[in-house]
């Protein structure tokens, strides 16, 4: 099978990947019936988790393996999570994609595994200390496309919100154009857009973090 990523792409992942921290766990959730980008989403991650040894990969089918789908909180077909990794236990960081991460999304994916092993999200306290103190749950949507130059930084923000409170809040970048029922559900017209609770609040564009956290303190009001 002819190889996705180049040998120059595997350098340039490999001298980032020197980055690499801690242990993270990849984890793929295909599915036999109608999921036309179930083999190219996984043979992707198969070739990323090869070029570092920190990096692990488990397969699973979405349906024959509904416990654990349902562990992760997983509901499409390809399915990636990123978490942690301590020895032989695996640690949800709610950090998920819906979809192929290719064109622009590639670099999500890439930089999610960086903050994962990283196990810091990187953002203000005043943001750390509201997801932190969550008394109801929080699921944050970005749907992106390939081509959004924009997107990224969305669904990378909305990851790192996830990382301080994965218990409470799960974060999921949509490939819009992979799953356009969803994207119908929630009106999508242009990307990045950030589905705050299915509907409750919403953003358009990729905005700073206090934009986010402001929208979210509101839609958690309503």
């Amino acid at each position: 099978m002819e190889k996705v990523l180049d040998d120059q792409i595997v350098k340039q992942i490999e001298e980032i990947f020197g980055e690499v921290k801690e242990p993270v766990q990849v984890l793929f959730f295909g599915s036999k019936d109608h999921c036309d980008y179930c083999n190219e989403a996984r043979q992707l991650l198969e070739e990323i988790t090869a070029i570092n040894d920190k990096l692990e990969l488990k397969v699973y089918d979405i349906q024959e393996h509904q416990e654990i789908a349902n562990q992760f909180n997983v509901t499409n077909a390809p399915g990636i999570v990123i978490a942690a990794k301590d020895n032989a236990e695996v640690s949800d960081l709610g950090i998920q994609f819906s979809g192929v991460p290719s064109g622009h999304e590639f670099s999500t994916l890439i930089n999610d595994i960086l903050i994962a092993s990283r196990r810091d999200s990187g953002l203000s306290e005043k943001t750390r200390e509201f997801l932190k103190n969550l008394d109801q749950p929080l699921l944050l949507q970005v749907f992106v496309t390939p081509s959004c130059p924009y997107c990224p930084r969305a669904v990378l923000l909305a990851h790192q919100m996830a990382m301080e409170n994965p218990q409470m809040i799960r974060a999921e970048g949509v490939e819009a154009t992979e799953f356009p029922e969803l994207a119908s559900r929630f009106n999508v017209q242009g990307v990045p857009q950030t589905v705050i609770n299915s509907g409750a609040g919403m953003v358009v564009g990729a905005v700073p973090e206090q934009n986010l956290l402001a929208e979210i303190m509101h839609a958690l009001q309503n």
